[in-house]
């Protein structure tokens, strides 16, 4: 007897921005997997459930105790917040699966909820920053080295893409940050605008408005938890927001056009 396997985004933490697929999933599950900060997150929707708490460390035993689980017949969720396919645990199940020779049309059903990522939870906070093309690019390198990380970075600030940073420090990782600001520094003004957000949509949200020039290398404000939005040439603030122009105004007379809808 097969079970099925869900991989479910539960977004940025509150009830309120997850979807009503990843309710449904983890409702129909009989058993919930995940690290333990992101099966916290879903405490009220798991009740009476067979629950598997892991560290943070330990994608790997997770990813085979899913399938495992699924393979004897199991609907299993594995929680993950943000969305599970940027950064989350959807790669090391389809390459664990992949590499058994598994069969998407006859074996283990498997589905990918997706979840509102740090990206888009993040931007909504601070404004408009992400109108235009933008880069990802996360900052720990234990699984890619940072030469790798840095040239991405290079390419992105030489592109002139707006740049999002996952994970951007740690207890044990400060330096990369402080590079990503000396490469960027390279093609960017001194005053480009720059976005901290931590915790997004959590009791312990904090936002901090600030600069390229004043860019910290490490604080309380940075962490795993952490996601830096850096503008490109055309970002700018307005009221402790960054907005990213989409064109409109270089096509368009908004003011006229706001003064003739005004008359309408």
């Amino acid at each position: 007897m097969t079970g099925k396997l869900y991989i479910v985004g539960v977004g940025p933490g509150s009830n309120e921005h997850m979807t009503f697929r990843a309710k449904k999933a983890i409702v129909e599950s009989d058993t919930i997997v995940g690290y333990e900060t992101y099966v916290n997150l879903v405490s009220n929707l798991i009740e009476g459930k067979t629950i598997h708490r892991y560290a943070m460390t330990q994608e790997v035993e997770r990813a085979h105790q899913c399938i495992d689980l699924a393979k004897s017949g199991k609907t299993v969720s594995l929680v993950s917040s943000g969305d599970p396919g940027i950064y989350g645990m959807a790669g090391l199940i389809y390459e664990t699966l992949a590499e058994t020779g598994w069969n998407p049309k006859d074996d283990l059903k498997v589905e990918i909820i997706p979840g509102v990522s740090a990206l888009n939870s993040c931007a909504s906070i601070i404004g408009s920053p992400l109108m235009t093309d933008f880069a990802v690019v996360s900052m720990s390198d234990l699984l890619v080295p940072w030469e790798v990380i840095e040239k991405r970075v290079e390419a992105a600030a030489k592109g002139d893409f707006v740049i999002v940073i996952y994970n951007p420090a740690s207890k044990k990782r400060v330096h990369q940050l402080q590079k990503t600001r000396e490469i960027l520094l390279k093609y960017r003004k001194f005053t480009t605008p720059v976005a901290i957000i931590k915790g997004a949509f959590r009791e312990s949200e904090t936002v901090v408005m600030t600069d390229l020039e004043n860019l910290p290398s490490h604080s309380d404000t940075l962490g795993m938890i952490s996601t830096v939005i850096i503008g490109n040439s055309s970002t700018y603030t307005y009221k402790d927001l960054m907005i990213n122009p989409r064109g409109y105004k270089s096509k368009y007379n908004l003011e006229e056009q706001t003064n003739l809808n005004l008359k309408v």
